[in-house]
């Protein structure tokens, strides 16, 4: 009798039911929401659904991402996520990236790197008011990164700046502001434009020859990695997969760089980003810090977009649809659709996408260049 009830008793003990906290149970709703909003709602599915399956995970068993010990091996999500650290996981998204990118509207309106580089404000705002709220530089650097609305960036500088603390609420917080563009966006883009503005028809791009196609990875290359060494991961994997898939040559490298290997990696990245997610490493005052700053990065880089495709429409006579300055945001090709999609609101024949991706790609290359600027601010090679 005596063996069956210690069974039992090791059995109880056995189960999360004993061994979770409030903080846990929590978490596990915040995981259900997320699924929730990704599969009912289908907010970058792609993204949210592993990251809440990681912190689904990690809230029943945190041991899932445990560091190995001289006893114990580590957990399964610690290993992942040790990819992460090292920066390898984000590069790889970024050569998946490029792989799927056409370059060819930021070629034909190079003006569109300047509506980039307006929308980059959003992060220098987050930084200021980081270290307004006591963080110190390197932290304040890589809680701004989000308001580039870029993810794996944001990874990579967060290791890169030996924040790794930071690195969950971070990495969420990029994640799910990427998601949430359709909503974010068009109140600020609606509120700063008017109905006159949203229905400015834009001039059909020049068709980008070939040659223009190739030649852009590599100049790109070229000038941001001998300006900013340290932007290399980023840059030169965003554009080794778009010379990929530019030079006509290596379509099967094409194809795997923008299937196969991308969606492997988001796999990784993505369960390991939720399994960073544990209640005590999540639920505090920090991470409610980092979730708002990330939400003024983002709302600030969306304005300061919008507010220079204004610019732009002054420059021009009127040639250019202020709209598109909110795809500045790197969030591709989300932001840009969200240009359309405002747009058509008013005009359903307007059609914005195209001339979105200038500034919707540019804001790609901005945010690793601004992430390259804060590691040789910081000495970081």
């Amino acid at each position: 009798m005596d063996y069956i009830v210690n069974t039992l008793d090791n059995l109880v003990h056995q189960t999360a039911f004993m061994n979770l906290t409030w903080g846990n149970y929590l978490m596990i709703i915040v995981a259900l929401v997320f699924m929730y909003l990704a599969i009912a709602k289908e907010f970058e599915p792609l993204l949210l659904v592993p990251i809440s399956f990681g912190m689904l995970l990690v809230n029943i068993y945190p041991d899932i991402m445990a560091a190995p010990t001289a006893t114990a091996n580590g957990g399964l999500l610690y290993y992942f996520f040790q990819l992460d650290e090292w920066a390898i996981l984000p590069s790889l998204i970024f050569m998946g990236v490029g792989a799927m990118t056409d370059f060819g509207p930021l070629i034909a309106s190079p003006s569109s790197f300047l509506m980039g580089a307006a929308a980059q404000f959003g992060i220098f705002a987050a930084y200021f008011g980081a270290i307004a709220l006591g963080f110190n530089g390197k932290a304040a650097a890589a809680i701004s990164i989000i308001g580039g609305a870029d993810g794996p960036t944001s990874i990579f500088l967060c290791s890169k700046l030996g924040q790794t603390e930071l690195l969950g609420p971070i990495a969420v917080a990029a994640y799910s502001y990427m998601s949430l563009v359709p909503i974010i966006q068009p109140p600020i883009m609606k509120l700063f434009t008017s109905e006159k503005d949203k229905k400015i028809r834009m001039k059909q791009l020049r068709p980008v020859s070939k040659l223009e196609k190739i030649l852009f990875p590599i100049v790109v290359t070229i000038v941001v990695c001998l300006l900013l060494p340290t932007t290399a991961p980023l840059v030169g994997m965003l554009m080794l997969g778009n010379l990929f898939r530019e030079c006509g040559v290596v379509r099967q490298l094409t194809e795997t760089a923008s299937n196969a290997l991308m969606y492997i990696v988001v796999i990784l990245l993505g369960t390991s980003v939720g399994a960073t997610t544990s209640a005590e490493a999540f639920l505090n005052v920090t991470t409610l810090k980092i979730v708002a700053l990330g939400l003024v990065a983002f709302s600030f880089g969306t304005f300061a977009g919008v507010m220079f495709g204004q610019i732009m429409k002054i420059a021009t006579g009127g040639k250019v649809n202020p709209l598109i300055g909110s795809a500045g945001v790197s969030a591709v090709p989300m932001a840009a659709r969200v240009s359309q999609k405002v747009g058509s609101e008013y005009d359903p024949s307007n059609f914005l996408l195209m001339h979105a991706m200038g500034p919707n790609v540019a804001g790609v290359i901005g945010t690793a260049v601004v992430a390259g600027v804060f590691m040789a601010v910081f000495g970081i090679v």
